[in-house]
């Protein structure tokens, strides 16, 4: 587990950091050996694949700050007066092309070139794994395409033309001197599905620790389609997943690292092995002495079943103290074991998405028993007593709620919230745990305004003419 990151020297030479996409599609890193004599080994192969994963771990990206800001731009999350005032530009959509999140843009497309590298190398490799190369090469680049589109562009069900409006640039290729325009939002989510099927039927069942395989590719597929609307096509992806979701027993423990139940993607996170600090994007301090960035808001606290619940005490401190003030800070990435400095591993796909997708799609093509017996899966495994039955307009309520409860603080909000057409809505409690305090200072975001697709930073439109920028910046 802890190798992942040792052997990456090959990449580290070839491969590094810069500014945007296509600023860093410009500058070919080529040592005097040249890839040519990079690329010939099995273990050339294997290290360039885990240079790609870590460029997964970048600090805009899965290493920081993409598992919080879905959910400080959401309705999940009220600032705190106690913190240092961290992304408040995001949190009160105040952002525009010279102060955004350029981060994601650049560290995602890192990985897109990392992987494009290894794709157009691998036809002199005749080794074994090169299927499995391909594969783990094809899901890395359709899934970080998939996390710009969701940020920059608009989700595919969106109301509207959704399909027609301005997707994002696909890259495929490392060539350093394309400027490339953005395909549709259509062709987009077509190439991300083309990518992750090819690479369903190449990937290894099982990568080990730290790497996908088969299953991740499954809930990846199922995400994308639920986003475009092919809700059997996203039930059939979400049924190929054979991880069961996490007993109600385990559900604390995964956020500690005390179990891996219904885990089916994570990147390992160990002093010298990376880490990284993940939970600060929350809070500093410990539990009897919280500095929150932000707190699960009044809101959301609400509506969890305290008692009854696991995740409001998974989730969530009950009212632990900050300058004396009673607050819900949250707990998820706090830290491993009963640690607190915010050192724990980095989840990213769980096999409880694959049953709320299922339950979600069941529901749109109309089959409400189906999509009970899905959303049992995960409300029967987190309640002491669980709630039973709905229909109609009830039911798809409670599928949205279980996913907001589940996917609280984990990335996934403001994309639920885009994608149903539906406004952000915060309440106006303040951020003590009674409601009390002070509240965000903006507090609604309207369905369908411009500001769902954030602005692309300004550098990268200089460096290619050709790159649109999204309407109302």
């Amino acid at each position: 587990m802890k190798n992942l990151y040792i052997k990456i020297v090959a990449v580290v030479v070839l491969v590094f950091t810069v500014t945007s996409c296509d600023k860093e599609l410009s500058q070919i890193p080529f040592d005097e050996f040249g890839v040519e004599n990079a690329y010939v080994t099995a273990a050339d192969f294997e290290n360039a694949v885990r240079g790609a994963y870590l460029g997964l771990t970048g600090g805009s990206y899965y290493g920081g700050a993409f598992l919080a800001n879905p959910d400080v731009l959401s309705d999940n999350t009220t600032l705190s007066e106690f913190g240092r005032q961290t992304k408040t530009i995001i949190h009160e959509w105040r952002y525009d092309p010279n102060n955004g999140y350029r981060g994601l843009y650049q560290n995602a497309y890192s990985v897109i070139y990392r992987a494009n590298l290894i794709l157009e190398n691998l036809e002199s490799f005749e080794g074994d794994s090169k299927n499995n190369v391909m594969g783990e090469a094809l899901t890395l680049r359709a899934m970080a395409h998939f996390d710009v589109a969701r940020i920059f562009a608009k989700i595919p069900t969106q109301a509207g033309d959704a399909n027609g409006s301005l997707g994002i640039v696909y890259r495929m290729d490392t060539d350093p001197n394309a400027q490339l325009s953005r395909s549709t939002v259509g062709e987009t989510y077509q190439l991300i599905v083309d990518d992750l099927e090819a690479a369903r039927l190449l990937i290894n069942d099982d990568n080990g620790d730290s790497r996908m395989g088969k299953e991740a590719v499954s809930v990846l597929l199922s995400r994308a389609y639920l986003y475009m609307g092919r809700y059997q096509d996203a039930i059939d992806a979400a049924d190929r997943v054979s991880t069961g979701v996490a007993d109600r027993a385990n559900v604390s423990g995964v956020w500690t690292d005390d179990s891996d139940d219904g885990v089916i993607f994570s990147i390992t996170n160990e002093t010298g092995v990376l880490g990284f600090n993940i939970g600060v994007q929350w809070s500093q301090g410990s539990p009897t002495a919280l500095i929150p960035e932000y707190v699960a808001s009044f809101q959301l606290n609400s509506l969890y079943d305290a008692g009854n619940d696991i995740r409001r005490e998974a989730y969530i401190f009950d009212g632990t103290t900050t300058e004396g003030v009673a607050v819900n800070g949250i707990k998820k990435y706090l830290g491993r074991g009963t640690a607190f400095g915010g050192e724990v591993d980095i989840k990213i796909l769980r096999a409880a998405e694959a049953e709320l997708n299922k339950a979600e799609a069941y529901f749109a093509l109309g089959q409400e028993g189906s999509a009970r017996t899905a959303l049992d899966e995960i409300r029967t495994n987190r309640y002491t007593t669980p709630p039973t039955g709905g229909s109609g307009n009830a039911l798809r309520d409670a599928i949205r709620l279980e996913r907001r409860l589940e996917f609280a603080f984990e990335y996934q909000r403001f994309f639920d919230l885009k994608r149903w057409g539906l406004p952000i809505e915060r309440g106006n409690e303040g951020d003590a745990a009674d409601g009390s305090g002070n509240p965000s200072t903006v507090l609604t975001l309207s369905e369908g305004n411009f500001r769902f697709q954030l602005p692309i930073d300004l550098s990268s439109i200089i460096v290619n003419p050709n790159l649109q920028q999204n309407s109302g910046y």
